[in-house]
């Protein structure tokens, strides 16, 4: 292969590409630019290039974040629509960082950070593939708990509803949501809701 099939079968095969990728692959970043102008390539941000039919992916974004700041956890709206467990449409990207970490700023696209403590930042974790790029997205139980525990920013409604379609949709079980209810503090809150999902037993009371 010549090099810029070698630039796209690396495209092919990350996803989402980078003047570094290139670079390591003894490819001089010029190639890039010659391969977008020649519509081989799309540009989806600075720095960050994909075939263009990848366009249609509606992660593409998520894919995208996840490339720029890998340290990030998609979260809450974001998460949810994830899931399809919302019919919301959010107008940005929703993410975690660490109580004390750095918040990265780009114009595109635009995002909503949300700083959590070290043990609600590492709780129900998963990893997805994406456009191959790896993204990391709080699990359905977690996203639900984040709702409630988020709800000033997201809207007590949201949580609810989040909440009946994870239910409902055997995305979470009962043992899942209170656990992830207990690591982001809000059993209290999250318990009546639980509760109205199945009938007072004795295993409920034992959680």
């Amino acid at each position: 292969m010549n090099k810029k099939e070698k630039i796209l079968e690396l495209a092919r095969r990350k996803g989402i590409i980078r003047p570094l990728d290139v670079e390591a692959e003894g490819i001089p970043r010029e190639y890039l630019l010659r391969l977008y102008r020649a519509g081989k390539l799309a540009r989806i941000g600075r720095g960050l290039y994909v075939l263009p039919g990848i366009l249609n992916n509606e992660s593409i974004l998520l894919a995208e974040v996840a490339a720029r700041v890998p340290e990030a956890v998609v979260c809450l709206i974001s998460s949810l629509q994830f899931h399809n467990l919302t019919t919301q449409v959010a107008d940005r990207i929703w993410i975690a960082i660490e109580r004390n970490g750095w918040a990265p700023r780009f114009d595109y696209p635009p995002l909503e950070i949300v700083r959590m403590s070290d043990r609600s930042f590492s709780f129900g974790v998963e990893k997805h593939k994406v456009s191959q790029v790896e993204i990391s997205v709080f699990s359905p139980a977690k996203t639900v708990a984040d709702c409630f525990k988020f709800r000033s920013r997201v809207g007590l409604d949201v949580a609810l509803s989040a909440l009946r379609e994870a239910w409902r949709g055997r995305k979470a079980t009962m043992d899942e949501l209170w656990k992830a209810a207990k690591v982001c503090r809000v059993a209290n809150v999250m318990r009546p809701y639980l509760e109205s999902l199945i009938p007072l037993s004795g295993r409920w009371r034992s959680f």
